[in-house]
């Protein structure tokens, strides 16, 4: 049994994927039962690296699947991503808190060297809208004059914001199946609201005047 998709064998992920006989009207209580479940997880004996993977196998999933479900079911998908970023956090910061039993003064000044290392920037949209991203700047041709091929620019990107997944293609094809005449909707989102900000500021140095 791939213990890494273990969080993914759950009622909570055979509701989201239609692959359970139980109704959707079940979310909300496959949701805690999906929450205690990531506790246990988190605080088993299980080794921490083994349950950062099943949590992000695990969040990948769920962003994957958050444009794809109805607007209940998505509600509770990003809260369980919420949750499984918590878990994370609090993982982390509790095995470093730890140190081993051989570590000496040269050992701490390494981790305090690292806990001084600024924060990477973290992607908290969907994974979707980043690849839609992805594809534009490519399409575009603005990142070394059109030249990095999007399987090195993705994965880059992927690295940039902090994203375990090395999917692509699998995302960009969800994205060529909705049903609207315009089928980038991040891009078109951003450049309405990027255009109304225009306008407000441009309204509120006419009204400095």
């Amino acid at each position: 049994m791939k213990e890494y998709s273990i969080l993914t064998r759950t009622d909570f992920f055979g509701i989201l994927n239609g692959e359970t006989e139980l109704a959707s009207a079940c979310i909300h209580q496959a949701y805690h039962d999906f929450v205690e479940h990531i506790i246990e997880c988190c605080m088993g004996r299980r080794a921490v690296d083994n349950v950062h993977v099943a949590l992000a196998f695990a969040e990948i999933e769920l962003r994957f699947l958050i444009d794809i479900v109805e607007e209940e079911m998505r509600i509770h998908a990003k809260k369980a991503i919420a949750f499984i970023r918590k878990m994370m956090q609090l993982t982390s910061q509790h095995h470093s808190e730890v140190p081993p039993l051989t570590s000496n003064i040269h050992s701490t000044h390494i981790t305090t060297a690292k806990s001084e290392t600024p924060k990477s920037l973290q992607w908290t949209g969907n994974t979707l809208d980043l690849v839609e991203l992805i594809y534009g700047l490519s399409e575009m041709g603005c990142i070394d004059n059109g030249e990095t091929p999007l399987k090195v620019l993705a994965p880059a990107l992927y690295e940039f914001f902090g994203l375990d997944t090395k999917e692509c293609y699998r995302y960009y094809s969800a994205i060529k199946l909705r049903k609207n005449p315009s089928r980038t909707y991040f891009i078109d989102k951003m450049q309405k609201k990027l255009n109304e900000k225009i306008r407000r500021d441009e309204e509120l140095e006419r009204m400095r005047r």
